[in-house]
């Protein structure tokens, strides 16, 4: 694909930035070290536009079954899945990294985790919820999938569920798809029961692109402004972690790619 890829290195006296050519970002993800960068896919001068993002979308197999009739659902009944772009990536990085333990924040309707549980037929899958209505129709939907036996739904506030969790840890991939104004809280929260090297993804850090908006400018509610404000300022502070390098890829809604430097052991 023509472009190039930027590499945002951000430091407290300058930012630097550094193109180089689209095949380094590919080493850089699905490698067992990610520079510490935000990354942006250019395509002629322009962020990934409409046509390539339709494009690649077509590329993508068609769904069957129930997970056609999950999407249709969440489509019909506005209930935030992850998007397809977005779902391709965090599968190929499960199939790269072969967990064997993996932890979900934020189940919905449970799409992700019978997604996860079928690309990787080993693992084992801890998903947290606290909607009745989802928890319930996803607990349906792991039965259906027949993957009850290896999906573990645990109930209730993910902010409060550090306890239940922490049994079933370590988990060798974190995956957080929740309440996007406490991801810094989430990840503060379970990166204790993360596994030497282990990566946590984020969904959703791009936030329909609205961080880099002039937000200020743009009509919308102060909460949605808040909110906006707190993905950006997560995305920073992701960003300057002294133990993890990241990666954000403008793919779906935006996917922060976390990966731990070493030994969790040892002190900074």
């Amino acid at each position: 694909m023509p472009g190039f890829i930027l590499k945002i290195r951000k430091c407290r006296s300058s930012s630097i930035l550094v193109s180089a050519p689209c095949e380094e970002i590919v080493q850089s993800i699905f490698s067992c070290y990610w520079p510490s960068a935000f990354v942006f896919l250019i395509n002629g001068g322009n962020v990934l536009n409409g046509k390539i993002e339709q494009y690649l979308h077509s590329l993508i197999p068609e769904r069957t079954g129930l997970l056609k009739e999950l999407e249709d659902f969440a489509m019909e009944n506005n209930v935030p899945i992850m998007e397809p772009e977005g779902i391709e990536v965090l599968l190929q990085i499960l199939r790269l990294h072969q967990p064997k333990a993996i932890l979900e924040v934020g189940s919905a309707i449970g799409y992700s985790a019978i997604r996860m549980a079928e690309t990787l037929p080993e693992a084992e899958i801890v998903t947290l919820e606290r909607n009745e209505a989802r928890i319930e129709q996803a607990r349906a939907n792991f039965k259906k999938a027949g993957l009850s036996e290896r999906i573990t739904l645990i109930e209730g506030d993910a902010l409060e569920a550090g306890p239940k969790v922490m049994e079933h840890g370590p988990f060798d991939i974190i995956f957080v798809d929740a309440a996007k104004g406490q991801y810094k809280r989430f990840f503060e929260l379970f990166e204790p029961f993360l596994a030497d090297a282990g990566i946590i993804i984020t969904d959703n850090v791009l936030f329909k692109g609205l961080v880099a908006e002039n937000i200020e400018e743009m009509e919308m509610t102060r909460r949605k402004r808040a909110l906006i404000k707190k993905i950006r300022d997560f995305n920073i502070w992701l960003h300057d972690h002294p133990h993890f390098d990241t990666v954000i890829l403008p793919i779906g809604d935006g996917v922060a790619i976390s990966k731990h430097r070493g030994d969790k052991n040892e002190k900074a």
